[in-house]
């Protein structure tokens, strides 16, 4: 099944012009899954019908679902939400702020990152688009997976065999309940689950993601740095949709200026996000708001292009050898980082990569696991770290 995430700062039509993709394929004869894990949905209002955690037949070879945290909240989190209520209130009782702890953290992203690999293994489908929440949600969600292991390993330290032996002398010494075997059971099958969601989400044949932006300054601007952290965290973009342009014809008198900065913008967003696919399409008439504007608005935007596709694909992250002096260099893609803003570190065999408010640690090729920073440069968007 291809999975194809829309993201965008907020405003800028990200969820029309995914479901106006996801129109256009299915117009194409192939099964389409339209998503919404935005939990502020608006998916419904697009097509101008009320949906629910239940796909909804839109028309010939399309359904659309709006993810619903709450119904799916027990499902996942089961006896793991109950242990953990346990042990807050070990040395407490119960009141308002023991409940608003035990919402975890990111849950919502965790519930629509388990439905994706839900689809996807459940295979009824040929492509899942997502409409996913304004840009920083959607961080957050992307690299939920490494965020919650790390959470899940801090909270969770103990093995499952001391955990038995030791059970009896913690909970009658210092009064701390220890997770039972259904709870390490479902501790085990979460750590699964999320494991095998974060190899899909890297499956470069499979996964890609569409920033979508408008010709305006401000907001190109966030799309760069959308840009820059996905590439940090190794996920392929194979398209950039630009919405919401001015026509010529409706650029005349008051709109005047607005079409000199526009076509400045539009200058901007060529150079710098090239050779991804840039797809453009016009301001529409009126509200796009039915099943036969989004097709409309879905065939302006790919014309003969098969949407479905993997429009582009990256080699992100590389090792090369110099064959000067035997040192190794790992060059990483980031382009629109401003140096300034750029950290980075080494601890053993993983570096941590920081761009401003964005932080990712990761672990080294095997080949880099013996080998120390010497340097690293910064130039025309590729981080470039030499190791020895």
């Amino acid at each position: 099944m291809r999975i194809i995430l829309y993201t965008g700062k907020g405003g800028v039509g990200k969820t029309s012009v995914a479901a106006a993709t996801a129109c256009k394929i299915a117009k194409q004869g192939k099964k389409v899954l339209i998503m919404s894990t935005d939990q502020a949905h608006s998916l419904g209002d697009a097509f101008g019908v009320k949906l629910s955690n239940t796909p909804l037949k839109v028309s010939e070879n399309l359904e659309a679902i709006e993810v619903d945290a709450l119904i799916e909240n027990e499902a996942i989190w089961g006896n793991i939400k109950g242990y953990i209520e346990k042990l807050m209130l070990s040395k407490t009782e119960k009141s308002i702020e023991v409940e608003e702890l035990l919402v975890f953290p990111g849950f919502e992203d965790l519930i629509s990152l388990l439905k994706i690999k839900q689809i996807n293994d459940e295979n009824n489908y040929e492509v899942l688009i997502v409409d996913c929440a304004p840009t920083g949600e959607t961080m957050s969600l992307l690299k939920f997976p490494e965020l919650f292991k790390w959470w899940m390993e801090k909270f969770f330290p103990m093995k499952r065999k001391a955990a038995k032996i030791a059970r009896p002398i913690i909970e009658h010494t210092i009064k701390i309940p220890v997770p039972d075997e259904g709870t390490f059971d479902e501790i085990e099958s979460l750590y699964k689950k999320i494991d095998e969601l974060h190899e899909l989400m890297l499956q470069k044949d499979k996964v890609s993601l569409r920033i979508v932006t408008t010709p305006e300054k401000i907001v190109i601007k966030e799309a760069k740095r959308n840009f820059s952290y996905l590439h940090l965290y190794d996920f392929n973009v194979d398209a950039i949709i630009v919405n919401r342009i001015i026509s010529e014809e409706g650029g005349k008198g008051y709109f005047e200026k607005w079409m000199g900065l526009q076509v400045e913008n539009l200058k901007d967003i060529s150079e710098s996000f090239s050779p991804v696919p840039i797809f453009k399409t016009e301001l529409m008439h009126s509200e796009v708001r039915n099943y036969t504007a989004l097709l409309n608005m879905g065939e302006s935007i790919f014309k003969e292009v098969s949407a479905g596709e993997v429009l582009f694909k990256e080699k992100i992250f590389e090792v090369e050898k110099s064959g000067l002096d035997e040192s190794y260099y790992l060059n990483i893609n980031m382009p629109f980082v401003d140096k300034k803003e750029l950290n980075l570190l080494q601890k053993g065999d993983e570096i941590s990569i920081s761009i401003k408010n964005e932080k990712r640690n990761f672990v080294l090729p095997q080949k880099l696991h013996s080998k120390k920073i010497i340097k690293a440069n910064y130039e025309e968007g590729k981080l470039r770290i030499q190791f020895n």
